[in-house]
């Protein structure tokens, strides 16, 4: 591995976008190029016109929370009143279901962020004279349900880009074509700051039109008068939001509360326009939050007990664990083992699954093969989701993990994160202004990894609950260097040479700005 230069460290991460066509929201995809969002537009005006009632049902994540803040305020903008419904992931399940369409009495039904795979709640819906209107994203299945309008780039016959775009921006779009047949003036970049969360948050390929909207998205956040912004700034000490903020705070925390109670909260939360209300609604979402952290810990402990080092794929299950962790304990375990992962959740006979990818390995399509072992299933090529019964669990995960087996070893790996070696003297001020001109870095672009070889251990400390975390002074050529390893499994000594793999980032602690290395992996000599 060559050790690199920042300008070669530049042209690398400059071809990452060379294929980029949509690198301004100037140039981003008109409406017109999603299948039937004109023919869904001109079904909304129609009710618009006639004030029929109307309802907006979105998804628990904070994708699906997002899509129907997005809807809501629009129809708030214009004064058309409507029913938000967000399911509640342990009372109703997910997405659209009969119980739902049973429950609304209205005359259209929305769906954002999820309906591509309610064929029961479409045909309860044309039975009871409700239009139904689906804008999602998710794969959609060989037999769509039977509804006025399916808005999704993924269908057949649509024309819109080969990108992956998030539940959100589909909203988004829909109000575009809106304001288009409505024939309104209207302020599309008011929800910038609300699309960069939810294209973070939902695990969006972070090229093309995504970061052109992730990067206008934090100038807004930063700008934005929402008094759910204000109070994350002020409850976590924040002067200013940074792109990692969105990943690793905001969205978090919005999602939290679907996970862990209501995600009603953070939908009120995102829409009060009152900052005490804000505030109030954001201790309840921190608890939330808190709630969460402690129920991954204890399943990641657990889990951690089932996995066999030896085996290319991971499958754990728990009878109860609770479903509102398994996504992000698969998420742990696919990064800890660099090996796709199931986390399950058993109950009544059943069994409720999420999983995660890594490299270039397409969960959706593994998870495609078996679909005559399951009951449901949907996601993303790198996050996706099963059911299915319990019984069938075993045969479900030795039929995954042969076909793990068969797939080439580089398909683990992702090429573009490692670019190579670097010297610990070009960790400095211009560095860290190099990557941050290439930033949103994520699912595409992921963040670059270097190696750093012979570095002698000055100081360490531990730090953390439990202390499971490391800060250590890293020493060479006369320059010293401050690193954070988190949940290390390897602590060198004081006087150590040692090798790393690492990226880089801003520590601001203090108000204080200088460049820090962040450990993935440490050999020591």
């Amino acid at each position: 591995m060559n050790t690199l230069s920042k300008e070669e460290i530049k042209r690398i991460l400059a071809l990452r976008f060379e294929k980029d066509l949509h690198k301004n929201l100037c140039d981003l995809p008109l409406p017109s190029r999603l299948k039937d969002i004109y023919k869904g537009a001109g079904r909304i005006k129609e009710a618009i016109e006639k004030n029929e009632k109307v309802a907006i049902v979105g998804d628990y994540d904070v994708d699906g929370v997002i899509s129907c803040v997005i809807m809501a305020e629009f129809f708030d903008d214009i004064g058309f009143d409507y029913v938000v419904k967000i399911p509640n992931r342990f009372k109703d399940g997910y997405g659209l279901n009969e119980d739902i369409v049973k429950e609304l009495n209205v005359d259209l039904i929305i769906t954002v962020d999820n309906g591509i795979a309610a064929t029961e709640a479409a045909r309860l819906c044309e039975q009871k004279g409700i239009d139904l209107i689906i804008t999602d994203h998710h794969m959609p299945p060989a037999m769509l349900p039977k509804a006025y309008a399916i808005i999704n780039p993924k269908q057949k016959g649509c024309d819109f880009p080969d990108i992956e775009i998030c539940g959100a921006q589909v909203a988004w779009y829909l109000i575009a074509a809106l304001k288009e047949v409505c024939k309104l003036k209207y302020d599309m970049c008011k929800f910038i700051e609300l699309l960069a969360i939810a294209i973070m948050g939902d695990m969006m390929e972070l090229r093309d039109l995504n970061r052109a909207l992730v990067k206008k998205g934090i100038e807004k956040i930063n700008t934005s008068k929402r008094p759910a912004f204000k109070a994350i700034k002020h409850c976590f000490q924040k002067d200013k939001f940074e792109l990692d903020h969105i990943g690793f705070l905001i969205a978090p925390l919005i999602n939290s509360a679907g996970r862990m109670d209501d995600a009603m909260l953070s939908y009120e939360f995102l829409r009060t326009k009152d900052y005490d209300k804000a505030l109030e609604l954001l201790k309840q979402i921190m608890e939330c939050n808190n709630t969460r952290k402690e129920e991954e810990r204890q399943l990641f402990e657990e889990s951690l007990k089932q996995v066999d080092e030896s085996k290319p794929f991971i499958l754990v299950s728990g009878k109860n664990w609770h479903e509102g962790v398994l996504g992000i304990v698969a998420s742990r375990l696919a990064r800890h083992f660099n090996k796709p992962v199931f986390v399950f959740c058993e109950f009544e006979n059943k069994a409720k699954g999420s999983a995660r990818s890594v490299g270039k390995i397409d969960i959706l399509r593994l998870i495609e093969s078996q679909r005559n072992l399951l009951l449901a299933y949907g996601g993303h090529k790198g996050a996706a989701g099963a059911l299915l019964e319990c019984k069938n669990l075993e045969l479900f995960k030795s039929n995954l993990e042969k076909l793990c087996q068969e797939l080439p070893s580089e398909d683990f790996v992702n090429s573009e994160e490692l670019l190579g070696n670097l010297d610990i003297n070009e960790v400095d001020f211009e560095m860290l202004e190099i990557l941050e001109h290439f930033e949103p870095f994520g699912h595409k672009n992921p963040r670059p990894l270097f190696e750093f070889k012979e570095l002698i251990v000055k100081n360490k400390k531990r730090f953390g609950k439990d202390e499971k975390h490391l800060k250590l002074i890293l020493y060479k050529d006369n320059t010293n260097i401050e690193t954070l390893f988190f949940n290390f499994d390897k602590e060198p000594m004081i006087g150590e040479n040692i090798t790393c793999i690492a990226s880089i980032s801003k520590n601001t602690f203090r108000g204080f700005l200088t460049p820090q290395l962040i450990i993935q992996e440490l050999f020591v000599k």
